[in-house]
């Protein structure tokens, strides 16, 4: 005998609820072991990516043993402003024009008019 359309969707429902159940159990199961790799190794959030300068774990491969690495903040130290508009924008001449010193020189403004002296 063929099983009928609510059948199979009652079977469907039924692995639905037991695949849930084993992704739950399977998943305290990694966390546990996750937590005892964080505490075996001391890893900290940052170790991880988890931290504010998503610092990258261990050196890379292929890395001088001995040699000491140099974590690099996003942003880097505080580039001074090259170029200043009347509204206050800034922009320290590195990487792509913003869009207003783009628009202010579509305009027929010169890139000196905006130069900090």
């Amino acid at each position: 005998m063929s099983k009928t359309y609510a059948q199979v969707m009652k079977q469907i429902d039924h692995l639905k609820a037991e695949a849930e159940r084993l992704r739950k159990q399977e998943i305290n199961g990694v966390v546990e072991r996750i937590r005892e790799a964080i505490q075996f190794y001391n890893l900290s959030a940052a170790d991880l990516g988890l931290g504010r300068g998503h610092a990258k774990p261990g050196p890379k491969a292929g890395a001088a043993k001995g040699r000491k690495r140099v974590l690099r903040r996003r942003g880097g130290a505080a580039k001074v402003a090259k170029y200043r508009d009347e509204n206050g924008n800034t922009w320290a001449g590195r990487g792509k024009r913003p869009i207003w010193l783009h628009q202010a020189l579509a305009a027929g403004r010169t890139l000196e008019e905006f130069a900090v002296k």
